[in-house]
């Protein structure tokens, strides 16, 4: 016997990560992390079956998380790093001299560029 255990789907051999067990009293199917041991009510399903599981019409579906694995980034996360990137590439306006805000004698000096890679230095040194 293969101390691995396997997706509980027919003629499935990839190794099971989730564990698939129904509440019938609730019509409810709960997919969780792989269980510790194996269960004759329940199912074992590698990460493909586990993605694509559909319940029958009128049962829920409950997916737990094990907190373990990688969450995937959501829309919004991708959208504020699209933003930040954005706002980091625009290039900031200082105004003219006379206002007040022009260059301090504070502020790092450009030496060089590669790309959008700047080499700056340091207005005391």
């Amino acid at each position: 016997m293969s101390p691995v255990r396997r997706c509980s789907r027919t003629a499935c051999g990839r190794p099971a990560v989730a564990t698939l067990t129904y509440v019938y009293a609730d019509s409810t199917a709960v997919l969780g992390p792989l269980a510790t041991y194996a269960e004759p009510h329940c199912y074992d399903l590698c990460a493909e079956h586990s993605e694509r599981l559909t319940a029958p019409r009128g049962w829920e579906v409950v997916r737990l998380s094990d907190g373990s694995a990688p969450a995937h980034p959501s829309g919004d996360d991708l959208e504020a790093l699209a933003n930040a990137v954005r706002e980091a590439a625009r290039p900031h306006d200082r105004g003219p001299e006379g206002e007040g805000r022009g260059r301090r004698s504070a502020d790092p000096v450009e030496v060089a560029r590669r790309g959008h890679l700047r080499v700056l230095r340091s207005p005391d040194s």
